[in-house]
């Protein structure tokens, strides 16, 4: 477990992203960014990933400038086209239609503010491969409460009964990539 001289804060009301801080970092807060996505710009969905996580984890720094700020976003991309959270149900059957025929890379890209102003990003990659789904079961992988907060409309779980394959980092899917934010962690929170 990470412990740091300054207080450690995630940018981020998610309860995905609250879990797995909670598995290197002892003690931290959560502040919600108050970021909106759709004015993030950026030429690829690498650097879009990243710039999202640099806007919430910079606007929540802002107010907490004593504490280094972990801020994260999540894209899919399939067949060239950038998916982020549905807009409503009928766009959660279209995305899941799509996931669930082909494989699709998930993007988590990162970002930490230290209160000395310093800022450090990554963006890590996995690829997903989905078990194909009856309408029914596709139906009721809309229905479950996370696929409207979720990129790709589905939030990968612990062995996860509907993923075939999955290459890279499984807690990126999940929206925070823990062997990476540790590494960063470890460098800007000196034992």
């Amino acid at each position: 477990m990470i412990d740091c001289p300054v207080p450690i804060v995630l940018a981020s009301a998610s309860e995905a992203r609250r879990d797995l801080l909670g598995r290197i970092v002892r003690e931290f807060q959560v502040v919600p960014s108050r970021v909106d996505e759709s004015g993030v710009r950026a030429d690829t969905p690498e650097q879009f990933a990243v710039a999202a996580a640099a806007a919430k984890a910079c606007e929540v720094a802002r107010r907490r400038p004593d504490a280094l700020v972990i801020g994260a976003d999540t894209v899919v991309i399939c067949r060239g086209e950038v998916i982020g959270k549905p807009v409503d149900r009928r766009d959660a059957l279209r995305i899941l239609r799509k996931l669930t025929r082909r494989p699709h890379e998930v993007l988590t890209g990162l970002c930490l503010v230290a209160p000395d102003g310093r800022q450090v990003t990554a963006c890590v990659r996995a690829t997903v491969r989905m078990r194909r789904m009856t309408v029914r079961e596709l139906e009721d992988l809309a229905d479950t409460p996370g696929a409207m907060q979720h990129a790709g409309a589905y939030a990968l779980q612990e062995d996860d009964p509907n993923v075939v394959s999955l290459e890279g980092s499984a807690s990126a899917v999940m929206g925070l990539p823990l062997v990476e934010l540790e590494s960063i962690l470890r460098d800007l929170c000196p034992l």
